[in-house]
């Protein structure tokens, strides 16, 4: 960007957002792009100022740095601001709001200023007393019966980001239309030099901490313990909290990952702290080998999620979302475990036959744990971005360590029996099917393309992928009895097949989500599973390759 083309009001605009930015750090970094701008450098100040970080029903999420299309204290203030207001006017004034925050850069700060602007307009505000677990904030909402819950988190995102949680009195994260009031409220805030801001509020005590921590060991039920588990938490605020709930269950303690015990805001051995990417849990896995362990168990760096290696013939292999979701219904459908089984409608068929099997009910729901925490007699739910819900009486929400702790329980069962979880996992393919999820995901640098792509998806949808014919097309967006309306399409293919196709929430990518189901047939070897698993990956090879085409042009 040149002076030429730095408009007048822009260059005013930044200046007032300075002199209103109470972080003497985004202050300066912004005082310091203007005047590179007049300069006539180039400069990210229009991208800064191109609009305001949009709240919706994940919150806040965006990178670090000055101007309303950032995350900072003044963006943060102004969604704390709107908050309260939005409380106020729901009927819960002078309630308690409960505040968590994860180990990335600004974290704590952040949470402090929530809990001034909270005690500002009248609200008690209970701030959680260090880095703790995502879920362990969703349990203080019911267990201090309080009207919200803020949790500072930008969860597994890059090092650069941060984010704001919002949660309502019932545990649950918001959905709409809560998002678009507070949203509202949010633009309505005046200077924030005319906000009234409070003291810091109350510390929560440990009690609350202790009583989570108890909750969730004694989900384990009595029997083998003997495990040998290797953890990371990589870089992220797991650690203390899982190793705890697994001695208190009874479990000797994990062998955990060294480079990656200690929370670390700038993630340094990874290069995006998802348990998911490429090169995660490398270091995990290496250890495992080094030790000869049973399992590896990881958390994503506020908690909420979990990741799961197993052995196998080659080494170590990631459980996908699917195949842990299975296992953990398995597991509590086998101790009985009565309700509602969920799982949103990119996830895995799988879930759904088994609970029938098992005579319960069970609920598909759009992507994210809003709508999952909300279904009416949950008993558990997941969805296949490694995130689920094993005890929703106390976290509505996903919660990684609970999920963990019942991921080492069936382990040490079936190692008591000779068996591995994989084992477990072919027990259901014979039951059921093998059912076989992948994902093909493309990233759009024009951002235009991708509401093109999905129009021309519904004006002509493909009539078969990879062989296999579409018999029936559902446009999403349309909304049904049982799902509102999202911006997506289900293919229904022949022979128990399924494709969703739907723009991220959160990345400039669309994103399709493939299943295949294939019968398994007992072979005197054994080999039912592993012949089926190869022929559903190929299968999901050719569909793959069939979409690349229909959908993006190759």
């Amino acid at each position: 960007m040149t002076d030429r083309t730095v408009p007048t009001d822009l260059l005013e605009t930044a200046r007032a957002w300075a002199a209103e930015d109470p972080d003497e750090q985004t202050r300066a970094e912004l005082e310091t792009l203007v005047a590179a701008a007049e300069r006539g450098e180039e400069t990210d100040l229009a991208d800064r100022f191109a609009g305001t970080l949009e709240f919706g029903t994940a919150g806040l999420r965006g990178a670090l740095g000055a101007g309303p299309n950032r995350m900072n204290r003044v963006v943060v203030t102004r969604a704390a601001a709107g908050l309260a207001a939005y409380l106020r006017d729901t009927g819960h004034a002078g309630g308690s709001v409960v505040i968590g925050f994860d180990a990335r850069h600004n974290s704590d700060v952040f949470a402090r200023d929530t809990a001034e602007v909270m005690t500002g307009a009248g609200f008690k505000a209970l701030v959680m007393p260090r880095t703790l677990p995502t879920p362990l904030l969703a349990f203080a909402i019911r267990e201090l019966g309080c009207a919200a819950g803020v949790m500072v988190t930008a969860s597994h995102n890059p090092p650069q980001d941060n984010g704001y949680k919002v949660y309502l009195g019932d545990g649950s994260q918001i959905v709409p239309p809560a998002d678009s009031e507070i949203a509202a409220r949010i633009a309505a805030v005046g200077p924030l030099a005319e906000l009234p801001r409070g003291d810091a509020g109350r510390v929560v005590g440990e009690e609350i901490i202790d009583r989570y921590l108890d909750t969730v060991a004694g989900l384990a039920e009595d029997g083998p313990r003997d495990l040998r588990v290797v953890y990371t938490p990589l870089h992220g605020v797991g650690g203390t909290t899982v190793a705890q709930v697994l001695e208190t269950a009874g479990f000797d303690a994990p062998h955990v990952v060294e480079q990656q015990e200690h929370p670390d805001p700038d993630f340094p051995t990874v290069s995006f702290p998802n348990p998911e990417e490429p090169g995660a849990m490398d270091l995990a896995m290496a250890l495992a080998a080094e030790h000869r362990a049973d399992l590896v168990v990881a958390n994503d760096p506020d908690a909420d999620r979990c990741a799961v290696a197993v052995p196998d013939v080659h080494g170590w292999r990631m459980l996908r979302g699917d195949e842990v979701g299975a296992l953990l219904a398995h597991h509590l459908i086998a101790r009985g475990r009565t309700g509602t089984f969920a799982n949103s409608i990119v996830s895995s068929s799988l879930l759904g036959k088994m609970a029938a099997a098992a005579g319960q009910p069970h609920e598909e729901t759009l992507t994210g744990f809003k709508w999952i925490g909300r279904v009416e007699g949950l008993a558990f739910g997941y969805e296949e971005a490694l995130g689920y819900c094993c005890d929703p009486e106390h976290v509505r929400d996903k919660d990684g360590v609970s999920a963990l702790l019942l991921v080492c329980e069936l382990a040490a069962q079936a190692k008591a029996e000779g068996r591995g979880l994989t084992d477990i996992l072919d027990d259901i393919a014979h039951q059921h099917g093998l059912h076989a999820t992948d994902q093909l995901s493309v990233r759009f640098e024009d951002l235009a393309d991708i509401p093109a792509t999905m129009d021309r998806l519904r004006s002509a949808p493909p009539t078969s992928l990879g062989g296999l014919a579409v018999e029936q097309v559902e446009d999403l967006s349309e909304g049904s009895a049982a799902l509102p309306p999202t911006d997506g399409l289900r293919y229904t293919l022949a022979e128990g097949a399924r494709v969703i196709v739907r723009p991220s929430g959160t990345e400039p990518k669309v994103k399709c989500y493939l299943e295949v189901v294939i019968p398994v047939e007992a072979g005197p070897d054994g080999s039912g599973p592993d012949a089926a698993r190869i022929s559903a990956a190929g299968r999901l090879d050719a569909i793959k390759a069939d979409l690349r085409g229909a959908a993006f042009g190759g």
